[in-house]
């Protein structure tokens, strides 16, 4: 690949002949990592015109980097980053004129450092991938994505691919939204009610930034999402965490003085408990009785393969007092970052403005792809195929829990894909993924689910989305092997 000449320039203040700041030019930009061995360097010419010096200059300057072994030449086809050019150093190379801002001052508020857990970048290299929201490639309906990419991207769709849609989306999709997916969840919305987002996470995001403030009050699951508590926390309003049962949020656990309450009722995060209809009529009068608002997020419905999933928290609102949040990174793919608002129109012409001045809208194109994808019948096909694929590995996983004597603390009453799981006593589940991960175990520790400082270290998650179903049994006894003998060190220690 040839270096653009654009890319280099001399420095006014430099020393030097020209010929000698030439040669450092391109020294520098070897030895910083900035020009790599192999690449083409500009013609002579080029660089002459370029820099405006003489095309003398530059041949002599690139004539003593050859000798120097920083550069090769070769015949006729100009000069070329040696393949023997010194290595750049392993470390951050000091620059002229470093950094001298007080970074802890000039910060005026803090993002980082929230309870976000990282999984391995490398995480199918591992034989054991217990890890929850990963794509399984051998489900993917690869083929027919790409055929709809392709169709998305032909002449008819010029305008959905390049538009600028400012506030709205892709009519497709929002159509097919609003007829086919929302009706399964017995919500009915007009286009006006619905706003597609960057996946839940930031569906999340914007609602908060639209409904609470310094002075509101947020009720949130505990156990919950970490971003959702991150997010909350980012926006500085009070946060009230309820501690859930079997059956998710008890509404008379929830503050009076709250104004938005977040939930997951049809499949609790991380706990996957389901809430009963009993308890959703109540949290509806609960939310009423305080002029509250609801966000549900009802991630992962269609993942509901040992029967129907209970009817969206939204389908039995009758004033309008739940906000819904959906998504296609669980079914389709994380890395898709594809989602949707629902709610009153009001509240979705708030959250469409501040998404406008934040991203404007989600890419035109992978919009339309989507649409196309959903309405042809390949999302259709392939919740199908996961659904049997994920039966299977939920049954094998339930058999193998059983037999190691390993405890379910919640599983979800309509399928899901993962086990929300309680090691003994004296068992810190953050050492244990450590552990496990040097036998090519993954498993994700459960504490950065919960809430306050002293988060419980004794819950875990095992995910079977991503994992072969032939390698499930053998993965759960290498877990409670190594939970047996951390089990026995607690309690000699003891």
């Amino acid at each position: 690949m040839a270096l653009p000449v654009e890319t280099f320039f001399l420095h006014p203040d430099a020393q030097g002949t020209l010929q000698s700041q030439i040669q450092q030019m391109i020294a520098q930009g070897i030895l910083s990592g900035r020009f790599l061995r192999g690449e083409k360097l500009p013609s002579t010419r080029k660089l002459a015109a370029h820099l405006g010096v003489s095309r003398i200059t530059v041949t002599i300057a690139y004539t003593e980097l050859l000798a120097n072994d920083y550069l090769s030449s070769r015949g006729r086809s100009g000069y070329y980053v040696s393949e023997n050019a010194p290595v750049p150093p392993a470390f951050e190379p000091t620059r002229a004129g470093t950094d001298g801002v007080d970074w802890t001052r000039a910060i005026g508020q803090r993002f980082s450092g929230g309870d976000m857990p990282r999984k391995p970048a490398d995480w199918a290299g591992y034989r054991y991938p217990f890890i929850y929201g990963q794509a399984d490639p051998t489900l993917f309906d690869h083929a027919n994505w790409r055929i709809c990419a392709l169709k998305a991207l032909g002449q008819k769709d010029f305008t959905a691919l390049t538009t600028d849609y400012y506030d709205q989306d892709d009519p497709q999709l929002i159509e097919f939204i609003a007829r086919h997916t929302l009706p399964r969840r017995g919500i009915t919305a007009r286009p006006e009610q619905i706003l597609i987002t960057l996946g839940a996470q930031n569906a999340l995001w914007l609602t908060t930034q639209v409904l609470l403030t310094q002075r509101r009050r947020a009720a949130l699951e505990d156990p919950c999402y970490h971003a959702l508590r991150d997010i909350l926390s980012q926006s500085r309003c009070h946060v009230t965490p309820v501690r859930v049962d079997a059956d998710g949020m008890p509404p008379d656990a929830i503050p009076p003085d709250t104004d938005v309450i977040f939930t997951t009722p049809s499949h609790q995060c991380p706990t996957t408990g389901t809430m009963p209809m009993h308890r959703r009529h109540e949290l509806l009068r609960r939310a009423a009785g305080m002029d509250a608002l609801i966000v549900e997020d009802d991630y992962e419905f269609e993942m509901s393969f040992l029967r129907s999933p209970s009817p969206a928290l939204k389908s039995l609102d009758t004033d309008g007092r739940v906000i819904y949040v959906g998504s296609f990174s669980k079914s389709l793919f994380p890395g898709l970052r594809l989602g949707y608002l629902v709610g009153s129109e009001p509240f979705i012409r708030e959250a469409r403005a501040l998404r406008a001045s934040v991203l404007r809208h989600p890419p035109g194109h992978v919009q339309r792809t989507a649409a196309y994808f959903l309405s042809l019948g390949h999302h259709d096909a392939l919740i199908r195929r996961m659904g049997s694929t994920l039966h299977e590995r939920r049954e094998v996983m339930a058999d193998a829990i059983a037999r190691n004597g390993l405890q379910i603390s919640g599983q979800g009453a309509n399928g899901g894909s993962s086990f929300w799981m309680q090691a003994p006593a004296g068992v810190d589940t953050r050492e244990l993924a450590r552990r496990l991960q040097a036998r090519g175990v993954l498993i994700e520790p459960g504490h950065s689910f919960f809430s306050g400082p002293e988060q419980p270290t004794g819950f875990y998650r095992l995910a079977y989305s991503s994992i072969p179903v032939q390698r499930i049994a053998s993965g759960v006894a290498l877990v409670a092997s190594e939970i047996q003998e951390m089990a026995g060190l607690a309690l000699t220690a003891g």
